[in-house]
């Protein structure tokens, strides 16, 4: 027991004399820095880009001036829901077939606006829609895009084409007509495309069927104006 305590007390010592040897030493100088400190640059800060330079000034403003133009000789759409070119969150919800569920999932997927326009020609009736989403979380518009184009590619009796400059946009030209008793036949085609933060949809139907041409034509005009 003599030799442990002798043996513990040595080792005590010892640091506490370490400690004191450190103390009285000079501090060591620390090595310079690898990069020399940087001067602030004096001056006017630059200017904001531009819109054409950075997309979310462009998208950020109003919405709807995004929309393409009703062509001459067209009619406004008197059945559009909206107002003022705007469609609430409500409104849009109901285009689906679970409104209610729909609702609480673009809430949940931070729906932020979206505008609308239509028009109609002869026989022919167009619908455009611009749905933007805050997406701090997910990258919604994307993912809207996406399921439209799965659910409608999952029908049968659907012609399909990329369209052109977007990276992942689709247009669809249905080939039988929705009919029902009493009613004309009416052919229906689509095109979902995304750029940014904004979910593209147009919709389109006629009397007739719709050409490649045209839904295609609208989709890459739509989507230069993004």
């Amino acid at each position: 027991m003599l030799i442990a305590a002798a043996a513990v007390l040595g080792v005590v010592a010892g640091t506490c004399t370490g400690y004191l040897v450190q103390a009285d030493r000079e501090p060591t100088a620390l090595p310079s820095p690898a990069q020399p400190v940087l001067t602030q640059e004096k001056g006017q800060a630059p200017a904001p880009l531009s819109a054409a330079q950075d997309r979310r000034v462009k998208t950020d403003g109003d919405l709807r001036k995004l929309l393409l133009k009703k062509p001459r000789g067209a009619k406004d759409d008197e059945f559009l829901m909206g107002d003022d070119g705007w469609m609430r969150l409500a409104d849009y919800a109901s285009m689906f077939e679970d409104p209610d569920e729909t609702f609480g999932e673009l809430l949940a997927d931070e729906f932020r606006r979206a505008a609308v326009t239509g028009w109609s020609k002869g026989d022919t009736s167009v619908e455009i829609r611009l749905v933007q989403y805050r997406q701090e979380e997910v990258p919604a518009a994307a993912d809207y895009a996406e399921g439209a184009q799965y659910w409608t590619e999952s029908e049968d009796g659907v012609d399909s084409w990329d369209i052109p400059g977007t990276g992942g946009g689709m247009a669809y030209v249905y080939t039988r007509p929705d009919s029902e008793p009493g009613y004309l036949p009416v052919y229906r085609a689509e095109a979902h495309a995304w750029r940014g933060d904004i979910h593209m949809e147009i919709w389109v139907t006629d009397t007739e069927r719709i050409s490649k041409k045209e839904i295609l034509g609208l989709a890459e005009r739509q989507m230069e104006r993004l």
